[in-house]
C-alpha cells in the first residue's frame, strides 16, 4: 500500500531546460560533455550502473547532433566594434530541455498499461517540443537505464550566425528585455534588477504552465507536486484523483471530436449485418493486423527518415549561410584593413613630407639668421673715409 501511494505521490510533471556552451562550467560541464553523456560515454555516465545506447524518438542521433553543433559553432561569428569576430567559448551554444515520467523504467518495463502511458506522453511531450522550437529542435532521445523513465531534447539555433542558444530561455529573454529597455523613472539599479527577476520566473512560470496544458493535463499528471506547497496526504491525494478526472475528461472529449455522433445513429440492422460478418472477420484479423503492423513499420520507418533527412537539409542550409555570412564579413573586414592600412600609408607620407619641408624651413631660417648676423656685423665695422680716417 506505501509503494501505491509513492506512485501517486510522484505523479507530478518535471521538465527543465537548461543551455550550455563550449567552456565547461564551475561543475565541468560543457556542451561536450551534455553529449558525452546522453550517448553514454564512459567519462560522463559513472551515475549509471550499467549504460546502455539511448533511443532516438525524433530527428537525429546524438553524434549528427554533436556534429551539427561543432560545424556550426565552428564558422559562428559576432560583430565587436564594428568587425567580425569568431563567438567566445563561453557562450552558450546549445539548448536542451529534459522531462521526466512518474514512471520508473521498470514499472514501464514490468507493465504493459504503464508502458503505453509513456508512449502517449512522450508522442504530446515531442509535439509540444515542435511547437516551441520548430526546425531548431534537432533531435529527442529517450534514456531507459537510469531509474525515472525520462526524454532529453536538443535545440541548435543553426539558422543564428551567432549560434545563440539562450534566444530559446523564456526566462533568460525576460529579464534582458527588461534591463534593456532601461530603468523607470524613480527607478534605481537594484529596483531594475528585482522587477528584471520577476520577469524572469513569470516567463518560466509561463512555459511550465504550456507544458502543464499540452501534456501534464492529458497525461493526468499535476502541475507541481506536494511537497514544495507542504500538502497532506488527503489534500495531494484530492488533487491527484481531481488530476484523473480531468484527464478522463479530455480523453472522453477526445473520442467525442476523433468519432463524432456517428456512434448513437447506429441502426439495428447495421448491427446485426457486423455480427453476422463477425465470424469472418475473426477468422482473417490475425492476418489483418499482422499485415498493418508491418504497413505501419513502413511508414513510420518513412516518416522518421523524412525527418531526418529534412533536420540535415534544415542544417546545410543554415550552416551555408552562415559560412557565406563569415566569408562576406571577412571580406568587409580585410577591405577596411586594407583601406585602413592605405590610408595610415598616406598618412605616413603627409607626415614625412611634413617633417622634410620643416626640416627645410628650419635649415633656411638658420641661413637667413647667419646672413642676419653677418650684415648687421658688417655694418657695426667702422667704415673708412675717402681720406683714409676711419670713422
Amino acid at each position: 500500500m506505501k509503494h501505491s501511494f509513492e506512485c501517486r505521490r510522484m505523479a507530478f510533471q518535471f521538465v527543465h531546460l537548461e543551455s550550455w556552451s563550449r567552456k565547461a562550467d564551475d561543475k565541468g560541464r560543457s556542451a561536450a560533455f551534455i553529449f558525452d553523456e546522453a550517448s553514454r560515454k564512459p567519462i560522463a555516465s559513472v551515475h549509471v550502473p550499467k549504460p546502455e545506447p539511448p533511443t532516438v524518438l525524433y530527428g537525429v542521433d546524438v553524434d549528427e547532433v554533436r556534429a551539427m553543433h561543432d560545424a556550426a559553432a565552428a564558422v559562428a561569428t559576432t560583430v565587436v566594434k564594428g568587425k567580425p569576430r569568431k563567438i567566445r567559448l563561453d557562450q552558450k551554444t546549445l539548448h536542451t530541455v529534459v522531462a521526466s515520467h512518474p514512471h520508473t523504467a521498470a514499472e514501464v518495463r514490468a507493465d504493459p498499461l504503464k508502458a503505453n502511458e509513456v508512449r502517449e506522453w512522450e508522442r504530446l511531450t515531442i509535439a509540444w517540443l515542435k511547437a516551441q522550437y520548430g526546425p531548431a529542435l534537432k533531435s529527442v532521445i529517450r534514456h531507459s537505464d537510469e531509474k525515472q523513465w525520462h526524454i532529453h531534447a536538443y535545440v541548435l539555433p543553426t539558422h543564428d550566425r551567432e549560434l545563440k542558444a539562450q534566444a530559446y530561455h523564456p526566462g533568460v529573454v525576460a529579464k534582458r528585455a527588461v534591463k534593456t529597455a532601461g530603468a523607470r523613472d524613480g527607478e534605481d539599479g537594484k529596483a531594475l534588477n528585482k522587477r528584471a527577476d520577476v520577469a524572469y520566473k513569470a516567463a518560466m512560470r509561463d512555459w511550465q504552465d504550456s507544458y502543464h496544458e499540452a501534456v501534464a493535463v492529458p497525461c493526468g499528471l499535476t502541475r507541481l507536486g506536494p511537497a514544495r506547497r507542504r500538502l497532506t496526504r488527503e489534500e495531494w491525494k484530492a488533487e491527484q484523483a481531481q488530476a484523473s478526472a480531468l484527464k478522463n475528461a479530455v480523453e472522453r472529449a477526445e473520442i467525442v471530436k476523433r468519432q463524432g455522433l456517428a456512434y448513437i445513429d447506429r441502426t439495428k440492422a447495421e448491427a446485426a449485418a457486423i455480427k453476422a460478418d463477425a465470424n469472418k472477420i475473426k477468422a482473417t484479423s490475425a492476418r489483418l493486423v499482422g499485415i498493418g503492423g508491418a504497413v505501419r513499420a513502413v511508414v513510420d520507418g518513412i516518416q522518421e527518415s523524412r525527418i531526418r533527412s529534412e533536420i540535415r537539409r534544415e542544417f546545410t542550409r543554415d550552416l551555408d549561410a552562415a559560412k557565406k555570412a563569415a566569408a562576406c564579413a571577412k571580406s568587409a573586414a580585410e577591405r577596411e584593413r586594407a583601406s585602413r592600412r592605405e590610408i595610415e600609408k598616406k598618412a605616413a607620407d603627409a607626415r614625412f613630407a611634413a617633417r622634410q619641408s620643416a626640416a627645410r624651413l628650419a635649415s633656411a631660417q638658420q641661413e637667413i639668421r647667419r646672413l642676419s648676423s653677418a650684415l648687421a656685423a658688417a655694418l657695426d665695422e667702422p667704415q673708412p673715409t675717402p681720406g683714409g680716417m676711419t670713422l
